[in-house]
C-alpha cells in the first residue's frame, strides 16, 4: 500500500513488537507522517495529486510505481484502512468500497462472468439476497441456495460452470454458524472461490481465510464503525483475485471516501477493548432471554444450546454482540414489544455503542416473500437484538420490562 508505516518487527520507545499482536496493528499500522509531523493520522481530502514530471505521471499511469493517482482508486486515508484489515485478516490485499454491499456487488461482479453459478447459503442479508435474484439474472448469473443446518448439500448443488461459493458466518439475521472448515475443504477439492461474509464477526473474533476462505467481506458500517457514524465496505483476500475486484472498481468508483475511511481506521484502534465489552454483554442477554417463558429459540453462538455451539467455539473467539430469538404469539407479539422499548433503539443498524432492537420480517428482510423469508428462518416473529455498550442491567431492564407489559 502507499505511503504506510512498516508493520514488521518495529521499535516503540526501545520495545520491538511483532506484526502478529492485533492491538498493536489496529493503533500502530498507519500512513507515513507528512513534514509536520503529526502523532494522529490526518485527513487526506484529496480528489488527484500531483507528479514531479511528465515521465513520473507515465510510469505512474503505467503502474511500474506504487502510488496515489487518484481518489477513486486509491488514497492515504483508505490505504490505511484497507492495509489494517489486511493484516488482522492475514490477507494478501484488499479494497475498500463506500458501502458494504458495495463490496458484495463489486466483489461477485468483478470476479462472474455471464454463464456462472454461485452455490450460496439461504441465510443472506436481504440486498445479497437481492443481487442474486433480481440483478446477476439480468447477466445470466445463477444461484443455488444450501440450508445452513444441511451443508452436507452443497455437494449435490456444485455444477460445472459453478465459480464461487458464498456464506455469511453468523449468518444475519438468525445467528446460525458454518463450519468455515468445511466449506474451505469443498472449495479447494472443487477449485471454488470462497467468499465469506465476516461482517458479524470481524477480524478480531474470527480470520476465515485461516480456514481455506479465498476472499473476506466487512460491512465496515457495522462494528468496525461501532458507533453508527458513517458507510463503508471492505474485500480483502488472495493478491489475484483483488487485483481483478481493484481493476473493476477503478472503472465503476464504489470507492470509499477519505473521511470515512479516516473515521474507520481510527475506529479500528479500539475494536478489541469494544468487542470484548459487547461479547459480554450479549451472553448475559442471551443468557437471561432463555429463562422467559415469553421467549423461544434464543441463538447466540456462545450458548451450549446453540445447535453450532461446537463449530462457533473452534472458529471464533467469543460470539459476538447480535442475539436472535423468537416473541411467542407471532408477529403482533414481537411488534408489541419493539414499541414498548425505552432505552433500545429501534433500528435497521447493528454494531452500535447502543443496544439496537429489529424486527427483520418487517425491515432488513420485508422485500422477501414470506416462503423465502420461512426459508431463510425468519418468521413473523423473529427479533435481533444488537447488544450495545450500555450497563448490562439496564439493558436486561428495558428487555424485560418491554416483553412482560
Amino acid at each position: 500500500m502507499e505511503n504506510l508505516q512498516a508493520i514488521g518487527t518495529e521499535q516503540i520507545n526501545g520495545n520491538a513488537y511483532s506484526q502478529e499482536n492485533f492491538e498493536t496493528i489496529a493503533v500502530r499500522t498507519q500512513s507515513e507522517r507528512t513534514q509536520f509531523q503529526e502523532h494522529s493520522v490526518p485527513l487526506f481530502l484529496t480528489s488527484s495529486y500531483v507528479f514531479e514530471d511528465s515521465e513520473d505521471m507515465r510510469a505512474s499511469f503505467a503502474e511500474e510505481k506504487e502510488r496515489n493517482i487518484y481518489s477513486r482508486f486509491t488514497n492515504p486515508n483508505t490505504s490505511e484502512l484497507v492495509e489494517k484489515i489486511v493484516k488482522m485478516e492475514g490477507a494478501e490485499g484488499g479494497y475498500a468500497f463506500a458501502t458494504g454491499m458495495a463490496a458484495v456487488f463489486s466483489t461477485l461482479a468483478a470476479l462472474l462472468n455471464s454463464g456462472d453459478h454461485i452455490v450460496a447459503a439461504r441465510s443472506v442479508f436481504g440486498s445479497t439476497h437481492g443481487l442474486f435474484t433480481k440483478y446477476f439474472p439480468k447477466w445470466n448469473i445463477s444461484h443455488s441456495y444450501f440450508d445452513v443446518n444441511q451443508p452436507e448439500d452443497i455437494l449435490a448443488l456444485i455444477k460445472p460452470e459453478t465459480k464461487v461459493l458464498f456464506a455469511e458466518s453468523p449468518t444475519n439475521p438468525g445467528v446460525d454458524i458454518l463450519d468455515l472448515e468445511y466449506l474451505g475443504e469443498i472449495a479447494r477439492k472443487h477449485d471454488l472461490i470462497l467468499i465469506i461474509d465476516n461482517c458479524f464477526a470481524t477480524p478480531y473474533l474470527q480470520n476465515p481465510i485461516k480456514f481455506g476462505a479465498d476472499l473476506v467481506l466487512h460491512s465496515a458500517t457495522k462494528l468496525i464503525d461501532g458507533q453508527g457514524r458513517v458507510l463503508g465496505g471492505v474485500t480483502v483476500g488472495r493478491e489475484d483475485l483483488i487485483r481483478e475486484i481493484y481493476l473493476f472498481s477503478r472503472n465503476t468508483g464504489p470507492a470509499l471516501s477519505p473521511f470515512n475511511a479516516w473515521i474507520l481506521s481510527k475506529s479500528l484502534e479500539t475494536l478489541p477493548v469494544r468487542l470484548e465489552r459487547h461479547c459480554e454483554n450479549a451472553l448475559k442477554v442471551a443468557e437471561f432471554l432463555e429463562t422467559l417463558d415469553e421467549t423461544e429459540n434464543v441463538k447466540y453462538p456462545f450458548l451450549r444450546s446453540h445447535p453450532q455451539y461446537e463449530i462457533a467455539k473452534k472458529q471464533m473467539k467469543l460470539g459476538g454482540n447480535v442475539v436472535a430469538f423468537e416473541i411467542k404469539g407471532g408477529i403482533e407479539a414481537g411488534r408489541r414489544f419493539i414499541d414498548r422499548l425505552q432505552l433500545c433503539s429501534r433500528s435497521a443498524n447493528l454494531g452500535d455503542t447502543r443496544t439496537i432492537v429489529t424486527h427483520p420480517a418487517s425491515t432488513t428482510h420485508s422485500k422477501l416473500s414470506e416462503s423465502e423469508r420461512l426459508d431463510a428462518g425468519i418468521s413473523d416473529g423473529l427479533v435481533r437484538i444488537s447488544v450495545g455498550l450500555e450497563h448490562i442491567d439496564d439493558i436486561i431492564k428495558d428487555l424485560k420490562n418491554a416483553l412482560n407489559n
